[in-house]
């Protein structure tokens, strides 16, 4: 089966040595009968780096599109404006550009909802998020969407905590606060980069896990965090990164090739691309 030729994209974002991105798409279109050209294009340490003049010459230069991760999702949907795809226009944040025509797509929020019922198929209840930045402009909104009944951001920025719960409904709260919101959930979220390697923090402090029925963390390298160890060790359900990647990854092939993998084959396939 085959429905492109060439996939010409690559990936933005700070430190993304360990993405996976590249090799799972490398997968999918293997599987699908085309080819990938993948350009990592990491901005670490990169100070002149500008995230508009790149897309324009990526666009100039006739890829397919890029994915777009931290620090920039946001700059991603400035710079799809009003072409954000219908369903994501309020997002805030967008993770996969497409260059002909020009859309922004946001597959975290729906690699989210189907990562869901996949892993954890229940109602999510009272939520703690940690974390108000761009992965969280797409996991608070897919909570809300799922039937959760209350979800609680906080964030060391608490303008960025607030905007995102006036956007989406939520509360924001004092990072003071986080450790008596997190107690009193049903769910834990988070959506910082703490715990990404070679980070060995957690946004949760131990002493706030346990009684709670589940958690999830957007970081999937490692798989196993700390914060997520330590749900577990509490009973918890966990949704791990590496399950949103996975499901997040094929909305990114859909996006860019108009092809939607079949889940029962694919996502065994993308197993193999688990980190330690």
């Amino acid at each position: 089966m085959s429905g492109f030729s060439l996939l010409r994209c690559g990936l933005i974002g700070e430190n993304i040595g360990r993405s996976r991105l590249a090799a799972a798409l490398a997968i999918m279109a293997e599987d699908y009968g085309g080819r990938l050209a993948f350009t990592p294009i990491d901005t670490a340490h990169d100070p002149a780096f500008d995230f508009n003049t790149t897309v324009e010459r990526l666009r100039a230069e006739g890829w397919t599109g890029v994915t777009v991760t931290h620090p920039w999702k946001t700059h991603a949907a400035a710079w799809a404006g009003n072409r954000m795809v219908p369903g994501t226009e309020t997002l805030g944040a967008a993770n996969t550009l497409l260059f002909d025509p020009v859309a922004g797509h946001n597959t975290d929020y729906s690699g989210f909802l189907a990562a869901w019922p996949a892993i954890l198929d229940r109602l999510p209840g009272r939520v703690a998020v940690a974390g108000a930045g761009g992965v969280a402009r797409a996991v608070v909104p897919a909570l809300m969407a799922l039937g959760a009944a209350e979800v609680t951001v906080w964030d060391l920025d608490r303008q960025a905590a607030e905007a995102l719960a006036a956007r989406t409904g939520a509360r924001a709260v004092d990072a003071a606060k986080a450790g008596d919101v997190a107690r009193e959930a049903d769910g834990l979220v988070n959506c910082t980069p703490r715990g990404m390697a070679p980070d060995t923090g957690s946004a949760f402090d131990p002493a706030w896990i346990g009684g709670q029925g589940w958690a999830f963390d957007a970081v999937y390298t490692p798989t196993e965090t700390p914060f997520l160890r330590a749900a577990r060790a509490a009973g918890l359900a966990v949704m791990t990164g590496f399950d949103l990647f996975r499901f997040m990854a094929m909305a990114s092939f859909a996006a860019y090739t108009g092809i939607l993998p079949d889940p029962a084959t694919t996502l065994p396939r993308l197993d193999a691309l688990k980190p330690e």
